[in-house]
């Protein structure tokens, strides 16, 4: 597209995203995330009414009476968004391709971060690390990512999370709020995803369309995969061929769930024709 086209769609999804998050997001992100970043700051002696939790159980031992540790809040945090950037992302059958989707979601966390004063970072990956935002304030700097998340061309076509989790690991050396926005149609990525859990606050966001759960019976289809490019002539008629690709589906589907529940993580399917705004806000609810 051209630059005139480009800043219309940028303001587009500023005026839509950034009201979304001023008058929706912005309460719940703050109270979702906000305090969940914390430093410790010092040790003093037990209060009647401090959290048990709390108490140092070392300096205690030392000294023969009660400390518990203070925490403050960190007073900024910093948000990384992780967007896959595959092939398989420039698919939909409804009203927006999972591309469309996933800058939409972007843009809104981005800018109810910025609304608290947050740091946003964007990193964009298919089976490598396609580009890289280290986190900055601002309204300029949130303008970048979605320019970046509307015409970035990758490189590469297929998908690789536990590459992207990897990175992840050696840049951001602080905690952080961590959504990764994609479909999640990989593999393998439990113990990198465990890993960077531990220290960062970890969302995943899948993304998806309807035509993707299942194959309809259309007889004989010549279909091209959109991550390695190969064509295949595929008998839809077939039920066992239908039967095993509802298998495969279910199987990434299960896998993503059961990683993210075992590593500590959080998670939110949003379908490409439903409204990623309740999925959101019940999710923030959740947690807060």
């Amino acid at each position: 597209m051209d630059t005139k086209e480009l800043l219309k769609k940028v303001r587009k999804i500023e005026i839509k995203t950034r009201r979304l998050s001023d008058h929706v997001f912005g309460g719940e992100y703050h109270s979702t995330f906000k305090g969940r970043g914390m430093t410790f700051s010092e040790v003093r002696s037990y209060q009647f009414g401090d959290d048990v939790r709390n108490i140092d159980w070392n300096v205690t031992a030392r000294y023969n009476e009660p400390f518990v540790k203070v925490f403050e809040e960190e007073r900024e945090l910093t948000m990384m968004l992780m967007v896959d950037v595959s092939g398989s992302e420039l698919f939909g059958t409804r009203e927006q391709f999972k591309k469309d989707v996933v800058t939409e979601i972007a843009a809104t966390l981005a800018f109810s971060a910025t609304k608290n004063n947050d740091k946003i970072g964007l990193m964009l990956f298919t089976d490598k690390i396609e580009l890289y935002i280290p986190p900055k304030k601002g309204r300029s700097h949130v303008l970048r990512i979605i320019r970046e998340l509307l015409e970035f061309h990758p490189e590469n076509s297929a998908t690789d999370i536990t590459g992207a989790l990897k990175y992840l690991s050696n840049v951001m050396k602080k905690k952080a709020i961590v959504f990764i926005l994609s479909d999640f149609m990989d593999e393998d990525y439990q113990h990198t995803l465990k890993i960077a859990s531990n220290r960062h606050d970890v969302t995943g966001i899948r993304i998806f369309d309807r035509m993707e759960e299942s194959i309809p019976n259309l007889g004989l289809v010549q279909m091209q995969d959109a991550e390695s490019g190969d064509y295949i002539t595929v008998d839809t008629g077939s039920k066992s061929v239908r039967n095993s690709y509802s298998k495969y589906y279910q199987e990434r589907m299960d896998y993503f769930l059961q990683s993210f529940s075992v590593s500590g993580a959080g998670t939110i399917n949003n379908r490409t024709d439903e409204n990623y705004v309740k999925k959101l806000l019940g999710y923030f609810k959740r947690r807060a």
